[in-house]
């Protein structure tokens, strides 16, 4: 049985849409267990009552404007700080939150540790494509500044999740740069481009441009974390943007414009699906010691549902204790 601790405070919309996207995730996964951490009548408002669902509660939360690192040490029976400890003296497997990025990323950290040999655990996410397969992309925001060895190790690090969890065979690695050409970019993607065009371990394809990621362009991409977190936000914008113009469009447009959707319905679920964010799960917190994800601070229960879903794979693939076991044995220099 596949344990997973939930932080059930976490969220925008918590914890309404964490409890429904966990009861989704109960009745479709027989294999699963979850530990809610939270308040406990509040929980129970939308908790399906369920053999393999329990409550631990607790009054105590981190909030979004809370300092991260000061808030983990100084709220210790906050839900996402005892979800976190219950992982760390394995009583669950897994960690899921949609609550302070910061304050998850510090969790993670110094509460379930990180691997050896990895210095900076980095998010890593799959995000859609136009073909449907998506494409991995690290970091996404938990590192604000790095270094080409950091971002070496996230092209292993994703190479090796792409493989293990999606399995796709000797994966794509493209450096995000402002050009393809292998002289392009500042003097950290001038140096990172060095590091992984020499690294005979990853399918290195070179430098891929941002307006190429959605195409399917490479299987993983690598940028820092500030350039990661910029374009995701981008992405998810445009994406959203397309779907708003479009719906008003067909409003505003009278009947022919309504009649012209209706014969396209089909090809409309299609684009509105392979824009869907909610469908392809949370970041993944790769580098530490146990699965910590994090899914959007405005998750639904579809999307909590697909991180619990993300999750599971994760576990039935071991793809943690896989990557601990391989980079124990890596040298320094990664």
């Amino acid at each position: 049985m596949k344990k997973i601790a939930v932080d059930a405070m976490g969220g925008d919309y918590a914890p309404q849409s964490i409890v429904e996207g966990v009861n989704q995730a109960i009745q479709a996964f027989s294999d699963i267990e979850i530990i809610l951490y939270g308040d406990e009548a509040k929980i129970k408002k939308y908790l399906i009552e369920h053999e393999r669902v329990s409550i631990v509660h607790t009054d105590e939360k981190i909030n979004s404007d809370d300092e991260p690192t000061r808030a983990i040490r100084r709220k210790k029976n906050a839900s996402m700080v005892l979800a976190a400890r219950a992982v760390k003296q394995k009583e669950a497997d897994a960690l899921l939150s949609a609550g302070n990025t910061g304050a998850l990323l510090a969790a993670g950290f110094f509460i379930v540790g990180r691997m050896k040999s990895i210095d900076r655990p980095a998010l890593l996410s799959t995000l859609p494509t136009v073909d449907g397969k998506g494409f991995d992309m690290m970091d996404l925001g938990a590192n604000a500044e790095n270094t080409p060895q950091h971002l070496h190790q996230y092209a292993v690090m994703g190479s090796f999740y792409a493989e293990q969890v999606r399995g796709i065979k000797r994966p794509r690695v493209g450096l995000l740069n402002n050009g393809t050409e292998s002289s392009k970019g500042d003097p950290l993607r001038k140096e990172t481009y060095e590091l992984l065009a020499s690294d005979e371990a990853i399918h290195f394809i070179g430098n891929v441009e941002a307006r190429d990621l959605m195409t399917g362009v490479a299987d993983v991409v690598v940028t820092d974390g500030f350039t990661g977190n910029a374009v995701l936000k981008t992405m998810e914008g445009t994406a959203m943007g397309i779907m708003g113009q479009l719906k008003s469009s067909i409003l505003a447009g009278g009947w022919r414009a309504k009649l012209g959707a209706m014969l396209l319905k089909g090809s409309l679920r299609e684009l509105k699906q392979s824009l869907d964010y909610s469908d392809v799960g949370g970041a993944v917190l790769f580098g530490v010691a146990a699965p910590v994800v994090k899914t959007h601070g405005s998750s639904d229960a579809k999307a909590v549902y697909s991180t619990l879903r993300q999750i599971r794979t994760m576990l039935e693939t071991t793809v943690v204790e896989k990557a601990v076991a391989e980079f124990s044995g890596e040298s320094d220099d990664r």
